[in-house]
């Protein structure tokens, strides 16, 4: 699905049972060290590109992308040259 506005894909992800959207920002180059999170993700790059390792395999991102990241799995990240924006749904 193709979302035109973060207000869309707030809408919608808070009708799918998530608790919170948030707007993530991320500043160019920044490395993000292997960890976990309490809560599953289901988010899109509104901006920018990243490369996401979890489960030894690592995937590039880049703008208009969707991903997921369940909670407990560990992962890291590497952000490009212009940083990245995500739309970020969690879910407790």
């Amino acid at each position: 699905m193709i979302y035109e506005t973060f207000e869309d894909f707030q809408s919608r992800k808070l009708q799918e049972g998530y608790d919170e959207v948030l707007l993530r920002e991320w500043a160019p180059g920044l490395t993000n060290e292997p960890h976990t999170h309490p809560f599953d993700t289901d988010a899109l790059v509104a901006q920018g590109e990243f490369w996401l390792t979890m489960n030894r395999q690592t995937i590039h991102y880049q703008s208009g992308d969707m991903f997921q990241v369940a909670r407990g799995v560990t992962h890291s990240e590497r952000y490009g040259f212009e940083g990245a924006v995500f739309w970020a749904a969690r879910k407790n």
